[in-house]
């Protein structure tokens, strides 16, 4: 064998011990612990994950109502009401819509057992957003008007009386929505929706509670 040789098995020898004290050495640890690169890494989604995936849904629109309602106005002054003073009669038309806010939950808002096989979520009640009014839908069902006040609101178009109309009904159908269901169908198609999520993630115990306070 050359000299050529001799130097090529001496350098694949250096290698061979090089390979076994590093496997050596990181068997005791006094390596770094040598990584498989294809091995699969798992990370659980903990409470403060889950609940800012809940926090960016913001809100969820969960109810919407249809609400029809009659708004009566009445004018009057000293002189006789076939002069003056006007009595109408508006059928206003419009929706509310119920929603959950989630936007402002924090700290123990979301809670996930440590098997990550339950979850306790604790929202804010539902909450009503303003009252949208149909203005095609809505309609003048009768008016009466004294002879003056007929005169006025022709020569002056009296855009006042109508917005007064409008604002009126506005407030009557936020009322009806309030005292309606709208509200409890809200909260619970919130619940429904995310109890379907949750378990969709791998929850098998998911309870939703509602409180004044959140946080």
């Amino acid at each position: 064998m050359g000299a050529w040789g001799r130097r090529l098995v001496a350098i694949a020898a250096a290698v061979v011990l090089l390979a076994v004290a590093v496997l050596v050495a990181s068997a005791v640890h006094l390596l770094p612990q040598l990584r498989n690169p294809f091995a699969e890494k798992t990370e659980e989604r903990s409470g403060p994950v889950l609940l800012q995936s809940i926090v960016e849904l913001s809100r969820y629109e969960a109810a919407s109502g249809s609400f029809q309602v009659v708004v009566d106005i009445k004018t009057s002054s000293i002189l006789p009401s076939f002069l003056a003073g006007s009595d109408t009669l508006f059928i206003g038309v419009g929706t509310d819509n119920a929603y959950v806010d989630f936007s402002r939950l924090k700290g123990n808002a979301v809670q996930v057992s440590d098997d990550r096989l339950s979850a306790t979520i604790t929202l804010a009640h539902a909450q009503l957003e303003p009252a949208t009014l149909d203005t095609k839908e809505s309609y003048v069902y009768a008016q009466q008007q004294g002879l003056f006040t007929r005169i006025n609101d022709f020569l002056s178009g009296n855009p006042n009386s109508q917005q007064a109309l409008y604002q009126l009904a506005q407030k009557q159908i936020e009322g009806a929505a309030a005292k309606s269901t709208l509200i409890a169908d809200a909260e619970r198609n919130t619940k429904a929706m995310l109890v379907g999520l949750l378990q969709s993630l791998g929850f098998k115990n998911v309870t939703v509670n509602y409180a004044d306070n959140t946080g």
